[in-house]
């Protein structure tokens, strides 16, 4: 699966920003300061860990295959998605959504508070249906 689509996604998100702080292929997605998303490839195969709440993140991984415990990360906060083109891209982007509006949610209130008040709400917690 081409991880440029992927890539627009998370770019696309308010304030999202790109770096490459281990090498040059293992881009890291933050919004303000604090990482949403990290896109690695590992033994020829796309992986993108995103951010989860723990009871979530296990009823994605018995839902999805290729949805999984996050390869470096905090097992019980992260999954990694396995981009090989089974999982449709509108689960992918969902997952991607839930991701950064738990971070956004984190952030300190005075950034948290001035991030809604540029772009709304209802896009910074764009929730889509399961």
């Amino acid at each position: 699966m081409n991880s440029t689509i992927h890539k627009k996604y998370l770019l696309a998100k308010p304030e999202a920003e790109e770096y490459f702080p281990f090498d040059d292929h293992t881009a890291v997605y933050k919004v303000q300061g604090k990482m949403f998303a990290l896109l690695i490839k590992k033994q020829g195969q796309w992986l993108l860990n995103l951010k989860c709440s723990p009871d979530h993140a296990i009823e994605l991984r018995d839902i999805f295959p290729e949805v999984i415990p996050a390869y470096h990360m905090n097992k019980r906060h992260w999954n990694s998605i396995v981009l090989d083109g089974n999982l449709p891209i509108g689960e992918i982007q969902r997952q991607i959504d839930h991701s950064y509006a738990l971070v956004v949610k984190g952030l300190k209130k005075s950034i948290r508070e001035g991030l809604e008040v540029r772009h709304g709400a209802d896009v910074l917690y764009c929730q889509r249906p399961i």
